[in-house]
């Protein structure tokens, strides 16, 4: 076991010997506490030096030591625990003189704990006088210089131990994860739907266009996948008879890394029988603005530079966002009747790339042989995308790009899907689900005919027998919460919002781009 630093690895490590000489185990088994420093500091940061010496609190707290300051046969240190620190004041007198060879055996890093009662210092601080200090496990590498603001973005990813000891601003933003999935739940019970699990491996990948990871079990002797998505199981719960089922839960695909997109993140998917994606609409603006206000205590939200409204939500079909945020010096923006016809959509994009190989702007590549709606989609990614920042429902999507969704009856080109944005990102997708088998049978074999890797390469035959016993009239839709959680808490980096981020071993290793797959 050897770590750098070394000489203080060492160091750390011939005390731990020393403590054990006092008798003392230095990773004992239990710590019985009475208040978390952050309690302490919650509850008596009123009280005054009359009222503490009146009162003698009895306290037993325990914490990390993140500052010691020796003086002859008295000491100080801050105790922090729960995101709070207090500050202990550890006398010979009080502790006796193994208590004190212990206070001076501490190290910043380490865990105690103590027992005493709440006072206030000459400069009014609030203290706990000590009367016992146990100790509770030795930190044998220091920490970070500047312990109080880690800024090494690398080192905050790879050791969120650390960050979350360094960086009070980090251990909140986790803290305010729960707190989301938590109104989340509350959101959906009270709407009378029920919490589900469904499998994480799955004998035929689907549910979104995407690479899958792949396993193999070896009893059974089948490939598996890591699920890309759970759709086409919680549909199969609606044809069971649960009209309104939830999950929150895992998803992976296995493509690139960015600030919007991890292999590995987290999502919220829902389906809710006899409603169709109109109704969802109207859910989501009450679903944002409750979270948003519950969460921050206020519709209006701060991310980056932008102040998003969460107390309304725009609304354009993905045609009218085209010709919307058209560059003006691409030339005249194409109609919607334009963008409607054959050809058309593939027209405009034309003419926007040779504008934009000129101009030095965002370029959209075609790849391969695109369908109209594929050229729809491809040109919204392009020029619209990235200016969607104030809440905005998306809707009316082609339906070549939805596989999953119906048709709309007056025009079958369009389907009724819907995805939301946010400073330039998507964060939900729903739409109202196909429910005819036949057709479902043949957008999946027209994916699996289309092939590439991001296509599913075999039929679930299961899925479409599932649909022949009947889904009644249903929406869904699929929230990601890792980029949810990325606006509530200001935090620009997907990484910065997830505990465990994918990254490169320290080693080395192969890097790869961004990703394009929706709600990574």
């Amino acid at each position: 076991m050897e770590f750098e630093p070394r000489e203080q690895f060492e160091q750390r490590l011939k005390k731990i010997e020393q403590i054990r000489a006092l008798g003392l185990d230095p990773y004992p088994r239990e710590f019985r506490s009475t208040d978390t420093p952050a309690e302490l500091v919650e509850k008596f940061t009123a009280a005054t030096a009359s009222e503490l010496e009146a009162n003698k609190r009895e306290v037993r707290a325990a914490g990390r030591i993140v500052s010691i300051r020796l003086m002859g046969k008295a000491g100080f240190a801050h105790l922090q625990g729960a995101g709070k620190r207090i500050q202990i004041y550890v006398k010979k007198d009080a502790v006796g003189e193994q208590g004190f060879r212990l206070f001076h055996l501490l190290d910043l890093g380490d865990s105690i704990g103590v027992h005493g009662h709440l006072f206030r210092t000459r400069t009014n601080e609030l203290s706990i006088w000590v009367e016992e200090i146990f100790f509770l496990a030795k930190a044998l590498l220091p920490l970070p210089e500047k312990w109080h603001g880690l800024t090494d973005v690398e080192l905050r990813y790879r050791q969120r131990y650390l960050d979350l000891i360094a960086n009070e601003k980090s251990r909140q933003v986790f803290v305010t994860r729960a707190r989301i999935i938590q109104e989340l739940r509350r959101f959906f019970d009270a709407r009378g739907y029920i919490e589900v699990e469904t499998p994480m491996m799955h004998p035929i990948p689907g549910g979104a266009a995407a690479r899958p990871f792949v396993t193999h079990h070896n009893t059974l002797d089948i490939n598996l996948y890591l699920r890309i998505a759970p759709e086409l199981y919680l549909k199969r719960l609606t044809v069971g008879g649960y009209d309104r089922v939830y999950e929150i839960n895992r998803n992976f695909r296995n493509e690139g890394i960015s600030t919007q997109h991890n292999p590995e993140f987290t999502m919220l998917e829902f389906y809710e029988a006899y409603s169709n994606y109109r109704d969802l609409m109207e859910m989501n603006e009450q679903l944002f603005a409750s979270l948003a206000k519950n969460i921050t205590g206020s519709t209006t939200v701060r991310y980056g530079d932008s102040e998003l409204d969460f107390s309304k939500m725009g609304r354009l079909t993905m045609r009218e966002a085209i010709v919307k945020y058209w560059p003006g010096e691409a030339g005249e923006a194409p109609t919607l009747e334009t963008l409607a016809s054959a050809g058309g959509a593939r027209e405009a994009t034309n003419r926007y790339n040779a504008w934009a190989k000129k101009s030095g702007a965002a370029y959209a590549p075609s790849k391969g042989e695109l369908t109209d709606g594929e050229w729809t989609g491809l040109l919204f990614e392009t020029i619209a995308e990235d200016k969607l920042v104030q809440p905005t429902i998306l809707y009316d999507f082609p339906t070549d790009i939805s596989p999953l969704s119906k048709q709309k009856p007056e025009d079958p080109s369009l389907a009724e899907r819907f995805e939301i944005y946010v400073a330039g990102m998507e964060v939900a997708n729903g739409f109202s689900e196909l429910n005819d088998p036949a057709e479902q049978e043949r957008r999946f074999l027209a994916q699996i005919a289309q092939g590439g890797e991001q296509m599913p390469k075999q039929l679930d035959v299961d899925y479409i027998r599932a649909l022949c016993h009947g889904m009644p009239p249903t929406a869904g839709e699929g929230i990601g919460i890792d980029r949810l959680t990325m606006l509530l808490t200001d935090s620009p980096s997907i990484r910065d919002v997830i505990l465990f981020p994918l990254l490169r071993p320290e080693g080395g290793g192969e890097s790869s781009g961004a990703s394009e797959a929706h709600g990574a």
